[in-house]
């Protein structure tokens, strides 16, 4: 394995430690405005990246299969789908569970799932940069090294704002800074772990990579509308949160175009 190999597994994962390390940076909580901000930056980097960094190079490497090249590109964003949505079932839901919280520790219930949904969120990214890094060392001639570097890089950045909703709001429950900067950390272990499961599986079917970096792109996209779109929808002053959706989406776009 390659160091730009491993440069891609990582890096995504740093850019969770140092949001997270945010909490000993920063001493007020944060603002609702900047959590809907980081939010729909957030979302914006995951969306750009589903569509130049998976799908596209999806459809492109399906080009053999003349007017049926589409099949592979929209059974395997399906089975994304259908997979998170299984994963939403069985992972305790953001959304639902902290509408039901009452009580002095609501508040404290709800930065627990947070940990959870995050979590959540970072498996379709680590089998995204998986299935990337894979492609690349398989010597497929669709994926360079640049662009498998643009995706890990625009994870990354999109990580850092997710490290920090998770830290910043557990100090602010009350947790210590050390304890709350661990769970931010933790709920991005799973991503190099993601990606190198996936690289594992992704070595012995080779043939369905066009099926596997779509699946990633339709686990990102489950993830943005179910999760993200709300959170930076939320409350008054909601169009903070479209034009950070913007700038990720931009700085996302750029990077894969430039790097790619």
């Amino acid at each position: 394995m390659t160091f730009q190999v491993l440069q891609g597994i990582f890096l995504p994962f740093l850019g969770t430690v140092l949001g997270a390390a945010c909490v000993f940076l920063l001493k007020d909580a944060m603002s609702d405005r900047l959590q809907r901000a980081l939010s729909g930056f957030a979302a914006g980097v995951m969306v750009a990246a589903s569509v130049w960094s998976l799908l596209i190079p999806a459809l492109e490497q399906a080009e053999s299969m003349g007017v049926w090249s589409f099949v592979p590109a929209v059974a395997g964003f399906w089975l994304g789908i259908l997979f998170l949505l299984l994963l939403d079932h069985l992972i305790p839901h953001l959304h639902r569970n902290a509408e039901q919280a009452e009580g002095p520790k609501s508040h404290l219930q709800r930065a627990t799932m947070l940990v959870l949904a995050v979590t959540l969120h970072n498996i379709p990214e680590g089998m995204a940069v998986g299935v990337i890094c894979a492609g690349y060392l398989a010597g497929n001639t669709g994926i360079s090294a640049m662009g498998a570097l643009a995706l890990s890089l625009g994870i990354a950045i999109q990580n850092f704002p997710e490290g920090a909703i998770i830290s910043m709001p557990l100090r602010a429950e009350g947790v210590r800074k050390g304890k709350a900067f661990s769970y931010g950390v933790l709920s991005g272990i799973v991503e190099p772990a993601g990606a190198l499961l996936t690289m594992a599986a992704a070595g012995l079917v080779l043939p369905a990579m066009p099926y596997l970096l779509s699946f990633a792109a339709g686990a990102m996209l489950y993830v943005v509308v179910e999760e993200l779109i709300p959170e930076m929808s939320a409350g008054s002053h909601s169009n903070v949160g479209t034009v950070f959706f913007a700038v990720g989406f931009s700085a996302m776009m750029v990077l894969d175009v430039a790097l790619g």
